[in-house]
């Protein structure tokens, strides 16, 4: 199945080809974007899907479909979950899977439901001073970045990556030099833009390295794979619910359809050459939780 016509999809898959060079960061305050004009309302935040064009390709379907309005509020993961508990969004798709967890565990958020996955690779200067292309595994590559002195720029912002570049520290027994770290508190292309233009490393999602990699020429993915760099999202919502929570789950069960599952399976193949996000069945074989 498809999410739309064999005509129209093309058309909504080109929109990864907009340039997203100076991608700052914006009030949570303010909606990023707003698609549809239905009676049924609500709001969402998340980062790089809308970042990236998914969202807008799934919400415009979704708005015309089902008689909505979608609001997008873009937010890392951590800030996203803040939205969520102060009752300012009606669902968040989240990749921080610890923090996720602890919000159910702490009774206050409920419906996280797997929707797909891309995954995080390690990026860095050709040149590879701390000879990343060679690690183990990521611990052992981040041990390199440190032990060579090599500057790494760091989200800093609570952001679902930046929760992962601290597991990874964690993992590795290491607490990164201030000195060797450039902190961004910004999304992810304006922060993988800082890496390209002073020679660092940098953890970033797949799928937005794949649409800018034309943009970072100094650039280079030196490091990818195992079940710690997969980058699962998931669906959350108010245990308490807000008044657009019924929209927000059917737009969750829409997510998990077979029509968009389908389209993740696609997303990026056309403009990009290859596909941006692995559907919930793929990820379930690497992802436990």
């Amino acid at each position: 199945m498809r999410i739309l016509s064999k005509t129209k999809p093309l058309t909504f898959l080109a929109i990864t080809t907009l340039s997203l060079m100076t991608a700052f960061a914006q009030p949570a305050s303010q909606p990023s974007d707003v698609w549809g004009n239905g009676q049924n309302k609500f709001s969402l935040a998340t980062g790089s899907p809308g970042e990236l064009g998914l969202l807008e390709v799934l919400a415009t379907d979704f708005a015309k479909t089902h008689d909505a309005t979608v609001t997008w509020y873009k937010a890392g993961s951590g800030q996203a979950m803040r939205l969520l508990e102060e009752r300012k969004v009606d669902m968040v798709l989240a990749h921080a899977p610890p923090a996720e967890r602890k919000a159910l565990a702490d009774g206050w958020a409920k419906g996280r439901n797997l929707i797909g996955s891309n995954e995080f690779w390690i990026l860095g200067p050709a040149s590879d001073p701390a000879k990343v292309a060679s690690a183990n595994d990521a611990i052992d590559a981040f041990k390199r970045i440190q032990d060579s002195g090599a500057k790494f720029v760091s989200r800093g912002d609570n952001s679902g990556t930046h929760q992962k570049e601290n597991e990874i520290w964690k993992a590795a027994g290491r607490t990164p030099d201030s000195a060797m770290l450039i902190v961004t508190k910004d999304f992810m292309t304006a922060s993988m833009k800082r890496a390209n233009d002073e020679g660092a490393y940098f953890l970033t999602d797949s799928s937005t390295f794949i649409v800018q990699r034309q943009n970072m020429p100094k650039l280079q993915k030196l490091f990818r794979g195992g079940a710690l760099l997969a980058n699962p999202y998931h669906t959350l919502y108010l245990a308490q619910p807000t008044p657009g929570a019924e929209t927000a789950k059917k737009f969750g069960d829409y997510l998990a359809s077979d029509k968009v599952q389908a389209l993740l399976r696609d997303f990026g193949k056309q403009a990009h050459g290859e596909a941006m996000y692995k559907d919930a069945q793929a990820t379930a074989i690497v992802v436990k939780d």
